[in-house]
């Protein structure tokens, strides 16, 4: 069974909007955008390179996915396998795209991320997605959270424990604290409470 694993810049107060540039979402009026530069370092980039070429397929919501469709096919440099990994995508609207191979969901998402679970393949990588995060969590899909824990409060924007959660139980299997306070931490399931 494939294992789905949410992979979050998150600021101390659970905001994970925008992390990468000011014109990333700026949805709900959030102005901060970019804000783990100041904390970008050799030792933060090594873990982000060690999880990033790991086997992987993408679970991506429509907005990280429109994000991502332009600018990783230019840049497979950087992440060598995001261009050959297989882009599952929530939406209701989006229906094909350049960027493949890709693959669109829509109508009971849970219900179908179920299914793609059960199948052979690499494990289920969720980087943004912050909509599609709330309903795997609602529906108890995630069996990873592979965290970036950034010493910095952002106060309005989205969370990843926006509506809450289930009642689970999580061990911790590798951490790190980076020369600028960034905790990299990857909590894997461990069963209920």
């Amino acid at each position: 069974m494939r294992k789905i694993i949410v992979l979050e810049h998150i600021s101390l107060d659970g905001v994970i909007q925008a992390p990468g540039g000011p014109d990333e979402d700026t949805s709900g009026g959030f102005k901060y955008g970019g804000w783990v530069a100041p904390y970008s370092d050799e030792i933060l980039g090594t873990a982000l390179r060690k999880q990033m070429n790991k086997p992987f397929d993408l679970l991506l919501g429509r907005k990280t996915f429109d994000i991502w469709a332009p600018y990783w096919p230019h840049h497979a440099d950087i992440w060598p396998g995001v261009n050959a990994a297989t882009k599952y995508v929530a939406s209701n609207s989006l229906t094909s795209s350049e960027w493949q191979p890709s693959v669109f969901l829509d109508g009971d998402i849970a219900e179908k991320v179920g299914k793609i679970k059960q199948q052979p393949g690499p494990d289920l990588n969720v980087w943004g997605s912050g909509n599609l995060l709330q309903t795997l969590i609602k529906h108890d899909l995630v069996d990873a959270f592979w965290l970036m824990v950034y010493p910095i409060t952002l106060g309005p924007g989205k969370r990843l424990f926006a509506y809450g959660t289930v009642p689970a139980a999580f061990k911790v299997t590798e951490s790190i604290v980076t020369p600028g306070g960034v905790i990299v931490v990857n909590y894997e399931r461990e069963g209920s409470i």
